[in-house]
């Protein structure tokens, strides 16, 4: 029993754990071989897989969607161009439905949000077992087919938004706008004392929630798809064990096991969506609140 515990752990750790590329224990830089050597590494390490997949990703969304509108015509569309047109549709509802402001950027900003990370959600319906086990078989360590169950991944695109409001905060408002509105609010008063006072409170509570934007965002993303991706792992290891039993009813616990893995499968579909949709839509109104000019 002891030993399969460990040989679970073993499995969950191998299948969680990103292909680092960084400074080994020698000093030399190269690939970390175990999961000790990956935290050894420290901040500069890179997730190697992270990086192509995602890039990868985004290549094929670039791709699809460039040649889709090269080929469309002004007749009435047909297949991937009918795809194409429905989902621009619905990223320019969602667009006009919370940004009030005017910036040509914000919805092709909130397409490539949606399908980028949509497509990187999608990933986490590969079976668990079929790259990771290839990626073995090649000699690569490890293999983590899902980016945005890396934290990196999730912090870098909300740093990038983080970027863009802070931006256009300043632009729209000014520096001393910018400044108004984080030491002026929520707190006010005519009283030039008790303004003073209320100034380091508010920068306080107004920088906790400037703060809190890109934490919250990256945070949540991860977090519901690192959860998944655990789910499909575990699940993984009952069909192992169910598999390897040899006992009276084991081929029924393996078809429940199927079917476990077919409905989490089917409901992770919602929840791949729903979290590409949260992330856009709250980049858009946070870019809306950018815009806005308080009085």
């Amino acid at each position: 029993m002891a030993s399969e515990s460990h040989s679970s752990t073993e499995y969950i750790k191998h299948h969680l754990q990103n292909l680092t590329f960084g400074e080994l224990p020698d000093g030399s830089l190269g690939l970390a071989q175990t999961s000790e050597q990956a935290q050894a590494m420290g901040f500069w390490a890179i997730n190697i897989d992270t990086v192509i997949i995602s890039f990868i990703l985004g290549s094929i969304f670039l791709y699809l969607f460039a040649k889709i509108a090269k080929n469309s015509t002004s007749n009435t569309p047909e297949g991937g161009q009918n795809f194409v047109e429905w989902i621009i549709e619905f990223i320019d509802d969602s667009v006009r439905g919370s940004f009030t402001g005017k910036n040509p950027l914000v919805a092709p900003l909130a397409l490539t949000i949606f399908i980028w990370i949509f497509l990187m959600n999608l990933m986490d319906l590969v079976p668990v077992d079929y790259l990771p086990g290839l990626a073995t078989a090649l000699g690569i360590p490890f293999l983590k087919v899902v980016p945005t169950t890396d934290p990196n991944a999730t912090f870098g695109m909300s740093i990038a938004v983080f970027v863009l409001v802070v931006y256009y905060s300043i632009k729209v408002k000014g520096a001393a706008g910018f400044a108004g509105e984080l030491t002026l609010q929520p707190f006010s008063s005519d009283n030039p004392v008790i303004k003073g006072i209320f100034v380091p409170i508010n920068l306080f509570l107004e920088g906790v929630n400037l703060i809190a934007k890109p934490i919250s965002l990256s945070l949540r993303l991860f977090g519901n798809m690192y959860a998944g991706e655990m789910i499909f792992v575990l699940l993984a290891i009952m069909g192992g064990s169910f598999a390897a039993a040899n006992m009276g009813g084991s081929s029924v616990l393996f078809g429940s096991q199927i079917l476990l893995s077919l409905a989490w499968a089917i409901f992770h579909i919602l929840i791949i969506t729903l979290q590409a949709f949260i992330f856009m839509t709250l980049t858009i109104v946070y870019l809306d609140m950018a815009h806005q000019e308080h009085h």
